[in-house]
């Protein structure tokens, strides 16, 4: 049926009779469209690239933005420069709704990583025609073939205070290593690094910094990194600055490098950044010098999860509150997993957890929140020993809490285990198998067997 439109994702659909709307920038936009009519396509609209998601989010706002929402309504294919602001959440829920197939021109793997978090077909910016009516899944499958994996980056953020950012930090990066997956700890706290204090390494190496010079100048390999990173058991530590007033070493540029080539590098990216958003040197000053919180923002940019770390108490909760929406401003769609630390009801009173939860869910539209105990004996041998709670205290509450996080929120790649082993050599599978059977047969042993006699001079109990 040459006149027929087939339904949304069929394979069967002809290029030819193909709706689309062109949400490209310059003459690019111009020229794609005139190839997407060569190729058959009907293309209704050439827009901003930024056009779309306005819409998306308010067609009340103008004229055009309400005849866009039209069009898009009636359209099959939406093609559209990739960036944050561009592709939305908005955008991405209305074109479900309509039954419209977005196509990402996406011109390098941030884009891309983007677009395959809204799940949306990825082309090259300079892809064919013929490619974006043929949705680029043949092309990215081609391109995802023929390059390797490479590493996730988790930045771990809190609000203002000390809500327990570096301590969840080093706890997650230990039980990412605990599948025998390669991870790597960053700090890129610019204002109060301390990774290396908490986990007893010098701070004295490079470090980060050194990561990040190299990067700049292009010289940053994969066996640099290992070589200027200091080990903790399994995991690879990128310690921060020594003193605060080197903040300048850590560009926002530079940062954004140092992590893209540390994707190379380990499996999992564990980046510990400081709390404050401020972008307040943009305004007072238009040069281009380093900015003191470029870490922060360059880490969380270039992160593909954000783990939120919320303190148990009613200062702060109200402190996450209000920092909440300058984060999703700063990470866009970047998914956020939020972990309320130290909880406990003394601060707070009965049923703390729901309380801090329906908190969360009201002013932050929080779907899911995790929670992580207040557990002073496990953190004061941590840092007595200046070592990990999973290195001290394994079977801590704390440790067992990181532990449901990880696997419930993290969703960690399939476990690579060497051998049943854990980091430290032990079988924990059946040595744990091996304590329930014992415990199971002395309770069985206990149940079926007779009392002890009484000892002499006491009465035996009567049931």
């Amino acid at each position: 049926m040459s006149g027929g439109v087939a339904p949304r994702g069929s394979g069967g659909r002809s290029p030819a009779v193909a709706r689309a709307i062109v949400a490209v920038a310059g003459e690019r936009g111009d020229e794609l469209a005139a190839d997407l009519r060569d190729a058959g396509a009907d293309v209704r609209l050439v827009v901003d690239p930024d056009a779309p998601a306005a819409a998306a989010v308010d067609a009340m706002s103008g004229r055009e933005a309400a005849e866009l929402l039209g069009e898009l309504a009636r359209a099959d294919l939406l093609v559209l420069d990739a960036d944050r602001r561009t592709l939305t959440a908005q955008l991405v829920a209305a074109c479900d709704r309509f039954g419209i197939r977005i196509v990402a021109l996406c011109a390098g793997a941030a884009e891309r990583r983007l677009a395959g978090v809204f799940g949306v077909d990825a082309c090259d910016e300079h892809a064919a025609a013929v490619d974006v009516l043929a949705s680029g899944k043949a092309v990215a499958g081609a391109e995802s073939e023929a390059e390797p994996s490479r590493g996730r980056v988790i930045a771990v953020w809190g609000a203002a205070g000390a809500p327990g950012r570096t301590t969840t930090a080093i706890e997650l990066a230990c039980e990412l290593a605990r599948d025998g997956r390669r991870v790597a700890l960053i700090d890129a706290d610019a204002h109060a690094p301390s990774v290396a204090m908490a986990t007893g390494l010098a701070d004295e190496g490079p470090g980060f910094a050194a990561a990040c010079r190299q990067a700049e100048r292009g010289t940053l390999t994969a066996a640099e990194l290992t070589r200027i990173a200091a080990p903790l058991g399994p995991v690879e530590v990128l310690t921060g600055i020594n003193r605060p007033g080197r903040w300048p070493e850590l560009a926002h540029d530079r940062v954004q490098a140092a992590l893209e080539r540390c994707r190379d590098w380990a499996d999992d990216i564990v980046v510990d950044v400081a709390s404050s958003l401020e972008r307040d040197e943009e305004i007072v000053s238009d040069l281009g010098g380093p900015r003191r919180n470029a870490a922060t923002l360059a880490a969380l940019a270039s992160a593909d999860l954000i783990v939120a770390v919320v303190s148990a108490d009613p200062i702060g909760v109200a402190r996450f509150v209000r920092a909440h929406a300058d984060l999703r401003s700063v990470v866009g769609a970047t998914p956020v997993k939020i972990v309320v630390n130290k909880s406990r009801t003394g601060p707070v009173g009965l049923d703390a957890r729901a309380q801090v939860r329906r908190t969360l869910e009201r002013y932050t539209d929080a779907r899911e929140v995790w929670f992580l105990p207040w557990d002073p004996k496990a953190a004061d041998a941590a840092m007595l020993a200046a070592q990990p709670v999973a290195h001290v205290a394994a079977r801590s509450a704390l440790a067992g809490a990181v532990r449901r996080f990880v696997g419930e929120a993290i969703e960690p790649p399939v476990p690579v285990r060497r051998g049943g082993h854990d980091d430290r050599g032990e079988q924990r599978p059946a040595r744990n198998g091996r304590d329930r059977g014992n415990r199971r047969r002395t309770v069985e042993g206990r149940d079926a067997g007779r009392r002890p006699a009484p000892l002499p001079g006491r009465r035996a109990r009567t049931a």
